[in-house]
């Protein structure tokens, strides 16, 4: 499905957030499937508290979404990416009631130290509702074939940056962190 997104600027904010590239030790990325649009993946998300270091968020979305915080940053993604929402989403209709553009994201790659058993879509760590309804784990250069078509080009950034990664674990290689 096509998303309509409007090119000209709509004077509104991007949203301060952080995207989670979280790898198992074989290399493969956690994928997990939106509840609001069924079909529709993504690696796990989240806003940027006023005042919250990044790297703290990134710890704190991964409780919220996926029920765990196993992990180790291992690296981040050297620019901030963006993306619009659809003209749909970005006015007062939208998730965000017209107070952003978009999502202008810090990416992080995790290497995940828990079992699957570990992880959980229940959202016992945030009072709204859950946001994915399954997970799995996938080969990073999938993803961008999983996500809606207007944060492509960001996931697309995402596996060009962390790929290194994914190939190291696969290969059975130590990947140290940050």
């Amino acid at each position: 499905m096509q998303h309509e997104v409007t090119e000209m600027d709509s004077g509104l904010p991007y949203r301060n957030s952080v995207g989670l590239c979280i790898f198992n030790a074989e290399g493969l990325v956690l994928c997990a499937e939106r509840r609001d649009r069924r079909g529709a993946w993504q690696m796990p998300q989240g806003g940027i508290q006023k005042g919250e270091d990044p790297a703290l968020a990134v710890f704190r979305e991964m409780k919220e979404e996926v029920g765990t915080d196993h992990a180790a940053i291992i690296a981040r993604h050297p620019d901030r990416l963006r993306y619009d929402f659809p003209d749909a989403l970005q006015y007062k209709n939208g998730v965000f009631h017209g107070k952003y553009r978009g999502q202008e994201q810090i990416w992080f790659a995790l290497l995940y130290h828990g079992q699957d058993a570990d992880i959980h879509l229940t959202n016992d760590y945030e009072a709204e509702a859950p946001e994915f309804i399954a997970w799995r784990w996938v080969e990073l250069i999938q993803v961008p074939s999983l996500i809606v078509d207007f944060k492509r080009p960001v996931y697309e950034r995402v596996v060009e940056a962390f790929s290194p990664f994914a190939q190291r674990l696969a290969q059975g290689q130590d990947v140290p962190p940050l």
